[in-house]
């Protein structure tokens, strides 16, 4: 199969996936990386990262909070639970934690505790 003919393969193939099915899998993604860079992970401490969870969760929470009314509450529901979660996380593992609603992600979603 030639370069061109994977191209358009794979725009056919991304062409009949429906949208939630496509943020629903970023966010997905956001949500595995953050928890991981937050040490959530039988590696734990060797994963922490809070600088990259920190922009991990920045990015989840916008993305979640912009989409969430086309989603529908069956999708943006487990979404912000993750998301809350990683937030909680987060504070917890930072030694020097942030200020409440000054947080990652808490400019998009309001103070977490």
């Amino acid at each position: 199969m030639s370069e061109h003919e994977t191209d358009h393969e794979q725009i056919r193939d991304i062409a009949e996936v429906p949208a939630v099915e496509v943020i629903n899998t970023v966010a997905v993604h956001l949500l595995s990386a953050a928890a991981v860079k937050c040490g959530l992970t039988e590696r734990g401490n060797e994963t922490l990262d809070l600088d990259e969870a920190r922009k991990l969760i920045n990015a989840l929470a916008g993305l979640v909070t912009a989409s969430a009314p086309d989603l529908g509450d069956q999708h943006a529901r487990p979404l912000r639970d993750g998301l809350r979660s990683v937030q909680l996380a987060f504070r917890e593992a930072s030694p020097f934690p942030d200020e409440h609603g000054k947080g990652p992600g808490e400019k998009y979603t309001g103070p977490v505790s």
